[in-house]
């Protein structure tokens, strides 16, 4: 399965745990709530996704890389008590509470939610001499002596022995007694989380073409390089910050994330590509409608020329939507507040915070229209530069994939997006048009 599948069957299954009946008591016997255990290549969002899903469901999330511990903050220090039995002392050894145990207790106390996932990523990689700690917390959900509250479910992560030297795998017995979810890379989840998360343009167009630079590990004797999901996130975040401040975007820069020679190189000549184009075609201008220019060129280019420049304007209609998405959210955030504390206010603050709310409407409106005319205008362009071909399919699935164009146009209709849409008949001719685009070998 793949990191999205991974994460809606991570989330039945703590549902499942959790479900309470009519007294409030926990239905499934603690006994059959195995320990869920996540297995895939690193920097695929394993960890992510927990903190994705705990913040969903309402719960806590307590993480920890267990190969940063030793058996000793795992399980507790020892410490010799003296108990009775049949009326003689005995000295007996107990453990204090763990560094992790008293996190999840910590977490608790500060939310006042007991209930929760406690994570623990790398499971299969811990020291010999935490490992039977670990075996012994998968199979009866404690730490030296202590237990893992009920409300808290089991999540771990690991690596296959292919990816990491330190790896190991886990016995039968072991196996037996957990959840074992296998994840697969997949580029296509990867481009939901892209377009959602506003990853560099640059990077999500040089995947879009270059699909099997995606992910890449290889390892021997004499090199290791490597390039992951994580890896294009990292330095997603990286190039923003090296644009906004003016400084140069250098080979060196994408290699320190990119560790793969090959696919740093091809990034870097297309990042060079993508940003002549981002000079040489004034998209602000072609938006606003005031772009006198003749498309000539951007026809006449090569297709992988065409595919970023059509990048270039999807994205910029993207900052516009997700732009739209911010004002709608925090309109509708202080609607949530004002109907809470519409009867404690004073009539003077509900006055104050209903202008406040008038002035969003009022900004909201601003950007539907705003909006509404860039892409009017970008529509108008492709069709004088395109007509009605493969580009414009290409720009309309680019527009119709991101989340937050689609929460813009359910409520304000485009159109210039239903007119294309309709004529391409875009769920239909997709898969056709995308096997012609390969069949051209213009993507390899």
């Amino acid at each position: 399965m793949n990191i999205s599948q991974a994460k809606e069957e991570i989330k039945h299954a703590i549902s499942a745990y959790l479900g309470k009946d009519e007294s409030g008591n926990y239905i499934l016997d603690e006994r059959f709530c195995r320990p869920l255990l996540l297995m895939g290549a690193p920097g695929i969002g394993k960890t992510a996704v927990m903190s994705q899903i705990a913040s969903e469901m309402g719960i806590n999330l307590v993480s920890y890389t267990i190969t940063h511990h030793t058996r000793q903050s795992a399980i507790g220090l020892p410490v010799v008590r003296e108990v009775t039995f049949d009326g003689k002392p005995y000295s007996v050894t107990e453990y204090t509470m763990s560094e992790i145990l008293a996190s999840v207790y910590k977490s608790i106390e500060e939310t006042g939610i007991s209930e929760g996932i406690l994570f623990l990523d790398e499971i299969n990689c811990v020291s010999e001499t935490l490992l039977p700690t670990m075996l012994q917390f998968l199979q009866y959900k404690t730490f030296g002596t202590h237990k893992v509250p009920r409300g808290f479910v089991i999540a771990c992560a690991g690596n296959p022995p292919s990816y990491n030297r330190a790896a190991r795998d886990f016995d039968i017995v072991t196996l037996d007694r957990v959840r074992r979810l296998d994840i697969d890379i997949d580029i296509n989840v990867f481009f939901e989380y892209a377009v959602k998360a506003r990853l560099h343009d640059a990077i999500r167009a040089f995947l879009d073409i270059k699909k099997d630079y995606f992910y890449r590990i290889s390892a021997d004797v004499n090199e290791t390089s490597f390039v992951t999901a994580r890896s294009w996130e990292d330095l997603s975040e990286m190039l923003k910050a090296y644009e906004r401040n003016s400084y140069p975007v250098t080979e060196y820069l994408i290699s320190e994330y990119v560790e793969d020679t090959q696919i740093a190189a091809a990034f870097f000549d297309y990042y060079r590509l993508y940003q002549k184009y981002n000079t040489r075609f004034a998209v602000g201008d072609i938006l606003k409608g005031s772009y006198r220019q003749g498309g000539d060129e951007i026809t006449n280019a090569p297709f992988d020329e065409k595919l970023s420049f059509l990048h270039l304007l999807s994205d910029a209609l993207g900052n516009r939507f997700y732009s739209y998405h911010e004002e709608r959210q925090a309109q509708e955030n202080l609607l949530s507040t004002l109907k809470a504390q519409k009867e404690s206010l004073s009539s003077d603050d509900f006055a104050r915070e209903k202008e406040h709310f008038d002035s969003l409407e009022d900004r909201r409106q601003e950007e539907i229209d705003l909006t509404g005319d860039m892409l009017e205008n970008a529509f108008l362009f492709l069709d004088k530069t395109f007509g009605e071909g493969q580009e414009m399919l290409l720009f309309l699935t680019s527009i119709g994939r991101d989340p937050y164009a689609k929460e813009y146009l359910a409520e304000c209709s485009s159109e210039s997006y239903n007119k294309y849409s309709k004529i391409l008949m875009l769920d239909q001719e997709y898969s056709s048009i995308r096997k012609e685009i390969a069949d051209l070998k213009v993507l390899e």
